[in-house]
């Protein structure tokens, strides 16, 4: 299948799509609107369609055949709830709500995806499932999915691939790596509890502002001190309250923040150093600590098998020269670990650089108010859905990828 000389015509359509979910960006889980377009589009093309999995999740099915095999294809749909700031002409009809991660492209390019794979049905022998996810910002809707018979259903999923937009690689360029891809995200509040009392005397209270102070840079000294530098871990504290007025010491200062990692094994020890630091700095000022962790997205773990594969697809359809492979994960974090966690596969990413960068200079990261991305590089992100799918459906998988 020559796949990206036939790109071309889907062009109009495919920013047409995009725009228009960008005019109209969804929250997590109320991805009402776009969901209705994605079914709508996949009834059309004769797929069997899946509503409400996952609550406002769609799932398409492309069955030919007896074959066995079976692959997943994923795109998120929400948005973020935060302004936009681009001076587009479809920028967010919704205060307050923006696509400022690429969710808008992700779904355009997949539904463009099956229609392509649907011209080319004759070819293929399996199935191919299109999974449109909701509230992938921290809802953790891949879960969902999941616990709603996604990769249960028959036929199982033997592999899934996912990608995702990144504005700070070059256009047109794909970026992989084996292993640890993105990292885990847990949240933390640390409460320290002290006693209140007068701001001219505080012998006579228990102050617990300082002592917060405290825990924050010890954290910082606990991170490079008592953690492997070759298997990091980040550790933020996004915000520090306390107190009512100028002359009052409080009762409690309350610290919350984040801390991702890329191995299971830094990231249990980090939540155990965690709690130790604060409760025995907290002693030793005579207050209390209440530390509260909440577990978020597992690392997202690339099969190597399969991005050897992915990798092959993506050097065929674009050259060497627009592979990139990147030497450490990502800090940020991504539910499709999920189904990374179920079943092989793994999540790579689409260079969307804006046009007049050449990466030296800054270009607005996904979550910014002002990031844009490059359209035209979604015929990349269509090429690779259907040329991933369409070759594990129809060439003998090699040594790189077996289905076991």
């Amino acid at each position: 299948m020559e796949v990206v000389e036939r790109i071309l015509e889907f062009q109009d359509n495919l920013a047409s799509w995009r725009r228009d979910i960008h005019a109209h960006p969804e929250l997590g889980f109320e991805e009402e609107r776009t969901s209705d377009l994605v079914a709508q589009k996949l009834a059309e093309f004769g797929y069997e369609v899946f509503r409400g999995i996952g609550r406002t999740g769609v799932v398409g099915r492309l069955r030919i055949g007896n074959s066995p095999r079976s692959i997943g294809l994923r795109a998120d749909m929400d948005a973020l709830p935060m302004p936009e700031e681009t001076g587009l002409d479809f920028a967010s009809k919704i205060p307050g709500r923006m696509h400022a991660c690429g969710h808008d492209a992700h779904t355009a390019m997949l539904v463009q995806a099956v229609h392509l794979l649907h011209r080319h049905r004759e070819e293929l022998a399996g199935t191919v499932k299109f999974m449109f996810q909701p509230g992938e910002e921290g809802h953790g809707g891949a879960r969902l999915m999941i616990k709603d018979g996604l990769l249960d259903a028959d036929p199982k999923p033997d592999a899934a691939f996912a990608l995702h937009i990144w504005p700070g690689i070059r256009a047109g360029a794909i970026l992989g790596k084996p292993g640890p891809m993105m990292a885990s995200a847990d949240y933390w509040t640390i409460k320290v509890r002290g006693r209140g009392g007068h701001a001219s005397m505080p012998h006579d209270a228990v102050d617990p502002i300082p002592v917060a102070f405290e825990i924050g840079l010890a954290l910082q000294a606990f991170v490079t001190r008592r953690i492997d530098i070759f298997d990091p871990v980040v550790l933020t504290c996004a915000k520090v309250t306390g107190g009512t007025t100028n002359n009052v010491i409080p009762e409690t200062a309350e610290m919350v923040g984040t801390l991702r990692a890329t191995s299971e094994r830094a990231r249990e020890r980090a939540h155990d150093g965690l709690r130790r630091v604060a409760v025995n700095i907290a002693a030793a000022h005579l207050c209390d600590a209440e530390v509260t962790i909440r577990r978020g997205y597992p690392v997202t773990v690339n099969d190597a098998g399969f991005v050897d594969f992915a990798q092959a697809v993506a050097t065929d359809l674009l050259g060497a020269v627009n592979y990139i492979d990147r030497p450490a994960p990502i800090m940020g974090a991504e539910d499709f670990s999920y189904v990374l966690q179920r079943i092989p596969g793994c999540l790579m990413f689409l260079g969307v650089m804006p046009e007049g960068h050449d990466g030296h200079d800054h270009v607005a990261p996904c979550h910014s108010n002002r990031m844009l991305l490059n359209e035209d590089c979604m015929a990349i992100g269509i090429a690779m859905h259907a040329s991933i799918a369409h070759r594990f459906l129809t060439q003998e998988v090699d040594g790189r990828f077996r289905i076991e």
